[in-house]
């Protein structure tokens, strides 16, 4: 327990001594400057305060080509325009986050400490209540406190247009891999409203184009179990599921794996995967947590920060599709038709679910 007598500089001082010594631990790595990501803008470009940032990332880490890594590349960016330094950690279980997160706040070191994802809204509530003066921005989840600026996605929107292309490219027959059946499936990392966001649009947008098709669901139960997910994908295929789309975080590289080995065609999520194995990956959905990290930063220099709740859906560019860096070719005509789907969903005349039926 704190002493309430202590001031807040000797806090502070005790405080970061603890964090520097969590920061030498098996919880934590960083990167404090911003020459470490080659970011050489002034400061005084924004608002002549330099400032500290710290970011949580999920259990999962970095290296899955996900939203981790979206939200760090978010963050450089911040680093390059405003000469901004910063810690990045990854918590070696959901258990290190709240440890984490209080001793960044504690140390009182930290203009704005960001955490990744809907696992850490139950430890974040507590540190944050804790530590009212503190900055928090809040990716991929929504939280009601003052000191929280949350910034989410309507993730079913853009799974929408995925879901979509699924069925418009085997009615085209647009790759070998593609059959006339009427299957296609879909991997979450966990079954959780957030997730099933994805997976409630993607099958919307399946349906709306065939009301035929079946959409198989199923989850990995983590986001960071590729076996897991290779078995599902090989499971689906059995099925007869011949396009499958995942938003399993680091657990979605099991499927892209059985599809080189299986032959189906695959979708990727958060930011564009297509590259990972082009000739299987046809497009990815994309959530824009890069912008939602580098906004937060943003108000943080510009000295705007409001703990705002922010939800962006295709109408202000926070999720979208790209085929780019795939060697599957879509048409023109395909996707000509999900620009269509797409204003239409903007101007309201297509509702997307947020939750299966």
């Amino acid at each position: 327990m704190k002493n309430k007598f202590f001031t807040r500089r000797s806090m502070k001082r005790l405080a970061a001594a603890v964090l520097t010594a969590g920061l030498a631990g098996t919880v934590l790595t960083g990167c404090k400057t911003s020459e470490a990501t080659g970011g050489t803008a002034s400061k005084e470009a924004a608002s002549g305060k330099e400032a500290h940032i710290g970011i949580i990332f999920t259990e999962a880490g970095l290296g899955g080509n996900s939203f981790n890594d979206l939200a760090l590349e978010g963050v450089k960016k911040a680093a390059e325009d405003y000469g901004i330094t910063y810690d990045q950690v990854e918590p070696k279980s959901v258990s290190d986050e709240e440890i984490i997160q209080d001793e960044m706040a504690a140390s009182g070191e930290y203009d704005l400490i960001i955490c990744v994802g809907a696992e850490q809204v139950d430890a974040l509530t507590n540190v944050a209540t804790t530590y009212p003066e503190q900055k928090f921005a809040l990716l991929d989840a929504d939280s009601d406190l003052e000191n929280v600026a949350s910034y989410s996605c309507k993730e079913q929107e853009g799974s929408f247009l995925v879901g979509a292309l699924a069925v418009l490219a085997k009615q085209e027959a647009a790759d070998s891999k593609l059959g006339d059946g009427k299957t296609i499936g879909f991997i979450g990392g966990v079954d959780n409203p957030l997730i099933n966001h994805f997976a409630a649009g993607y099958k919307a947008g399946a349906q709306y184009i065939d009301p035929e098709i079946q959409v198989l669901i199923d989850y990995a139960g983590g986001f960071n179990d590729p076996t897991t997910a290779k078995t599902i994908a090989n499971t689906f295929v059995e099925k007869g599921a011949d396009v499958i789309f995942h938003a399993a975080g680091a657990s979605g590289m099991g499927m892209f794996q059985a599809a080189q080995e299986t032959g189906f065609v695959a979708m990727g999520v958060n930011l564009n995967q297509n590259d990972i194995a082009p000739d299987y990956i046809m497009a990815s959905m994309l959530k824009k947590l890069d912008s939602c990290a580098y906004h937060a930063i943003t108000s943080i220099v510009e000295g705007t920060y409001n703990g705002e709740n922010q939800v962006l859906g295709l109408s202000d560019g926070g999720v979208d599709f790209t085929v780019e860096k795939s060697n599957i070719q879509v048409s023109e005509d395909i996707l000509g038709q999900l620009e269509d789907l797409k204003q239409k969903i903007i101007a309201g005349e297509i509702e997307v679910p947020s939750e299966l039926k």
